[in-house]
């Protein structure tokens, strides 16, 4: 008996098919079974089915005399069906990798329960990716089984089919079975969720719902969408003749309100003409179940259809207005941004007044942070003030830490009369520079990859990037600080603006360069790491060859497995990945259950370093910061060809690496259980990377930014290790 019956219903999906069959049958848990209707389908979709089934034992196909909906289709394979679980998945959609094996470990950690839900993601036709809005509902629901009357939120879920697995017993038992007609998931996951005794939660994207561009069946205009009434009526029915759920009947209501007015005010379902006879009909069935107050928002039902439209249309010109008012009031409040400026440039600067800002105003982090602390403690008499974006980032600041808001009265005010600034991302557009002012631009690390001007030779690499704005802000710069002469090439070749390179080593480097082997037992103990374990950091960064940047490279629960019981793995994904579908695809599934630690959210990423004894990467300049500390490092290089090409890299990091490289998780698996990673040859590369991009870090950058571009001091330049070549063949700086 295998442990799912995965059955797809087909009709009509010959472009999406193979894709989504390829996305079961090539997952690594295999204790399954496919059963696939073809529903009369008119295209080649049966015969493409009989390939699959003749190539695969665990493929059965059934194919239907007469076309018979996506409903009816489910309720013919179910009979054929000799799973624990039950898995419908419509055939245009396609599972994600590792999806069935975390399905799987999920039910065994609860205990088989009736159902279990999962989190999806929709893939829209032109690539984008947007994980479902509620996935924090799966999370809240907590490790253990519940109902819905114990949690009724889970009702709040889009309520289909596809997102959930069934206990094939449980369903047997109690009988369910799809109607026909359009909408035929509401008569099945009502009822299916309303009954089940035990529902647990899966918060991990398992399916990738395919929105496509045409062809959707609840996008067609048509009176079909009238089934949306019947299908009510069906699980109204399902209520009444179970009295224990009686008390059910008011959401039921309102959940039916508001499906039936969504559909009446899409433009694409239902016929001009027949919007009046649908909400005819709707307020007729509303009547009729009501049993209890009607919400304010549902009192539309009460009147008749013009009222109705005549409210949806006051509605419409009420948003029209209040976008024009927007209009209005932006434009006001440049007027008065440009009129403070005019008043406030004839004041003087104040010389002891520095800003700061990093991570484009995500609080006091990176190199401004390293710098602000140098600056209270050699030059108290500069007043720093920090520049966070909202009030939200502002609650996380240190306490004390003196800070404005972005684009307030007050940010105007002191950005109007500051000397220093000091920032990695550039300050925005708005803010003039002062004659007299002192701009330091910090950057975010040694660039592997092309930046700013670079990029204008890659166009799908600055997608979404206005170069020459960029470059203008960059003019505003009156340092750039570099680690390392590769970034001092880099920089000036990057943004050809009139700067003037500070060689001063990278300021939040100082805690690594400096660091002593107690200084990352704190961190540690906080990531719940266990006392002698080995902890290994894994930190990719994004691809721009995928969309959304996210590219799964690593099968993180065979990794942290592989590394065994004394090692504990730590993951930060990059920034810019951190809210996206990445921590979805099992990242924070694997960390509820101890796998790993998830340390994504961790906001100083320099007390991820200290507390590790190594770092596997990819092409993260994490690396170069990392070196200071003299561990070992690793290298997964997989796709490198594909990065390097669609990105651009000043050099071959793969030739000067700094430790051993991995072109597969197996190569990488095998450097960690031979002890090759802290080899001999791996210190050799480390050190040559080292004395490559370390070069002037030597644990005084902020100091020295501080001595001399603040006090006006004459600061000792870091005394230079001796610069090792790249190897023969591979350029430091590549052609663009």
């Amino acid at each position: 008996m295998p442990r799912f019956s995965i059955i797809v219903p087909v009709f009509k999906v010959q472009g999406f098919l193979r894709e989504c069959l390829d996305s079961v049958l090539e997952q690594s848990y295999t204790d399954i079974e496919v059963i696939a209707v073809d529903d009369c389908s008119p295209d080649g979709c049966g015969a493409i089915l009989d390939g699959y089934a003749a190539r695969d034992p665990r493929v059965r196909v059934l194919h239907l005399p007469e076309n018979v909906g996506l409903g009816r289709a489910r309720n013919a394979g179910m009979p054929l069906a000799t799973g624990d679980y039950l898995f419908f998945l419509d055939s245009d959609d396609t599972l994600t990798p590792g999806a069935l094996r975390a399905v799987a470990d999920r039910l065994d950690e609860t205990a088989d329960p009736d159902v279990l839900v999962f989190d999806y993601a929709r893939t829209y036709w032109w690539g984008g990716t947007r994980r479902n809005v509620l996935a924090r509902v799966l999370t809240e629901a907590g490790a253990d089984t519940f109902s819905a009357a114990d949690h009724p939120e889970i009702l709040d879920l889009l309520m289909v089919v596809w997102n959930k697995v069934y206990r094939r017993a449980f369903v047997e038992r109690e009988g369910f079975a799809f109607p026909p007609g359009y909408y035929e998931d509401t008569p099945w996951t009502f009822p299916v969720m309303l009954s089940a005794e035990r529902i647990a939660t899966l918060d991990r994207i398992c399916l990738a719902y395919r929105q496509r561009r045409q062809g959707n069946i609840l996008s067609t205009t048509s009176r079909k969408h009238f089934d949306i009434h019947d299908q009510y009526e069906r699980v109204f029915a399902f209520v009444d003749s179970r009295p224990e759920l009686s008390g059910w009947r008011p959401y039921l209501h309102h959940k039916m309100g508001e499906h039936c007015l969504d559909i009446l005010s899409k433009k694409d379902r239902l016929p001009e003409e027949d919007k009046a006879e649908f909400f005819r009909l709707t307020a007729a069935l509303f009547r009729k179940h009501r049993s209890g107050p009607v919400p304010s928002e549902l009192r539309v039902l009460e009147g008749g259809f013009t009222r109705y439209r005549l409210r949806r249309q006051a509605g419409r010109a009420g948003r029209e207005l209040g976008r024009r008012g927007q209009q209005a009031r932006r434009a006001a409040a440049a007027r008065v941004r440009r009129g403070w400026s005019a008043v406030h440039e004839h004041r003087s600067l104040d010389p002891n007044l520095a800003v700061y800002s990093a991570f484009s105003h995500r609080g006091v982090l990176g190199d401004p942070a390293a710098v602000y602390a140098a600056a209270r403690e050699l030059a108290p008499h500069i007043r720093g003030v920090w520049v966070v974006r909202d009030e939200e980032q502002a609650a996380l600041l240190p306490p004390e830490t003196e800070h404005v808001l972005l684009d307030s009265l007050r940010y105007r005010q002191v950005t109007a009369r500051a000397t220093y600034f000091v920032n990695n991302v550039n300050w925005p557009g708005s803010l003039a520079k002062r004659p007299g002012s002192v701009h330091i631009h910090t950057h975010q690390g040694t660039p592997l990859k092309f930046m700013a001007a670079d990029l204008l030779h890659k166009p799908g690499a600055r997608h979404g990037l206005d170069v020459p704005q960029m470059l203008r802000r960059a003019d505003r710069w009156d340092y750039s600080l570099v680690a390392n002469r590769h970034s001092e090439l880099v920089w000036d070749r990057a943004y050809p603006c009139h700067f003037t390179s500070l060689r001063s080593g990278s300021p939040r480097n100082d805690v690594l360069v400096r660091a002593r082997p107690e200084d990352g037992e704190a961190v540690r103990a906080g990531l719940g790491v266990p006392a002698g374990n080995r902890v290994v950091l894994y930190a990719p960064t994004r691809r721009d060859y995928v969309r959304g940047g996210h590219a799964d490279r690593l099968d993180l629960a065979r990794f942290a497995d592989e590394l065994g019981g004394d090692h504990t793995l730590v993951v930060r994904l990059h920034p810019s990945l951190a809210d996206g579908p990445a921590r979805g695809m099992g990242l924070s599934e694997l960390h509820r259950r101890g796998v790993l630690v998830d340390a994504t959210d961790e906001p100083r990423v320099e007390d991820l370093m200290l507390a590790s004894d190594a770092l596997v990467t990819d092409y993260s300049a994490l690396m170069f910061d990392y070196a200071n500390l003299d561990r070992p490092i690793v290298l997964l290089a997989d796709d490198w060809g594909a990065y390097a090409a669609s990105r651009g890299a000043y050099f071959d990091i793969t030739a000067d690496a700094p430790g051993h490289v991995a072109g597969s998780q197996r190569e990488l698996t095998w450097l960690f259980a031979s002890g090759g990673w802290r080899d001999g040859e791996s210190a050799r590369l480390r050190a040559g990377f080292r004395a490559r991009f370390c070069e002037f870090d030597d644990g005084r950058a902020a100091e020295r930014v501080v001595r001399t571009l603040m006090l006006g001091e004459r600061a000792e330049e870091p005394a230079l290790a001796v610069a090792v070549p790249a190897q023969p063949g591979h350029d430091v700086l590549a052609s663009s």
